[in-house]
């Protein structure tokens, strides 16, 4: 077992990835447009849209063994998926007054079943009551390491929607013979975010040291198995881990992560390619107990 795989110890960590010419995360409230922070024009995207990727990534790669189940998958019922609890250990769901000894047996059976309640927790309790479990591994926003300018582009297609709208005139004129369209991309951007892992939230939902394994593989690899045309060219670009000696923690994370500087080069103006900037670490002031590893980068 390597140290970043140890489910006993404290992990922080953190990720960089790219996206060129695509929308790593629209804002339905927009428009679809690429998500902005309005004041300093910094590109954002959730902690929710890496989770999908990385839960669309252990359904695909993992999906099939017994114990790596998706419970928040696309088109997924909750309900249907917590009766599967209550038919596993033989008892009826009575709904929000479910006996809590009954609960608990429902809600060890979910974390044991679904990879991603073992790892980022799960509120259970719509209808059919599993409880509420806390994740161990926790994700924040990731933000771009400058200003993004997102763009807006008209976009046509040769085929159009109705029958009606190709009628023409008496004369053969006035039918439509295109449709108009949008897209909106960041020409280049690069994103940061962090990451944090609790022994003591993992150890209550049983995460193991092959689930942690798992997550780090997914964090590098699952943007190949998320291309759409709408996202261009996302990789993952960066991966820094830093594996505490205790579970509590040997040092602040919010200390380590200042360890990790990325910045534009000198004398690059527009950023397009992530050889445009320089990622330094400096490990000579890491602090006793820790280990960094660095998975990419």
């Amino acid at each position: 077992m390597t140290v970043y795989t140890n489910p006993e110890v404290r992990h922080d960590f953190v990720l960089l990835f790219d996206v060129q010419d695509g929308n790593p995360n629209g804002d339905p409230d927009a428009g679809n447009l690429p998500r902005l922070d309005p004041e300093t024009m910094q590109g954002l995207v959730t902690d929710v849209c890496l989770k999908r990727k990385i839960r669309d990534w252990v359904d695909m790669t993992r999906g099939s063994e017994a114990n790596m189940k998706i419970y928040v998958q696309h088109h997924g019922i909750l309900n249907a998926q917590h009766q599967q609890a209550y038919d596993a250990i033989g008892e009826k769901s009575t709904g929000s007054k479910q006996n809590r000894e009954i609960v608990d047996k429902a809600r060890q059976w979910m974390c044991q079943n679904f990879y991603d309640i073992r790892m980022f927790g799960a509120v259970m309790t719509t209808g059919v009551n599993c409880g509420q479990v806390r994740g161990p591994m926790q994700l924040t926003f990731a933000r771009s390491i400058d200003p993004i300018v997102p763009l807006d582009i008209s976009i046509t297609r040769v085929a159009i929607t109705r029958v009606e709208d190709a009628a023409t005139g008496e004369q053969g004129e006035g039918g439509k013979v295109t449709e108009m369209g949008r897209k909106a991309l960041v020409p280049y951007g690069l994103y940061l975010g962090y990451g944090f892992f609790n022994p003591y939230f993992a150890a209550d939902t049983g995460v193991s040291t092959a689930d942690l394994e798992v997550f780090w593989e997914a964090l590098q690899r699952m943007w190949d198995v998320d291309r759409s045309a709408s996202r261009g060219m996302m990789a993952c670009r960066g991966l820094y881990i830093f594996s505490h000696a205790s579970a509590l923690g040997n040092a602040p994370a919010d200390n380590l992560f200042k360890l990790i500087t990325v910045k534009r080069r000198d004398g690059v103006k527009a950023a397009r390619s992530f050889a445009d900037y320089q990622v330094t670490i400096n490990e000579e002031d890491l602090p006793p107990g820790v280990t960094l590893t660095r998975l990419v980068g």
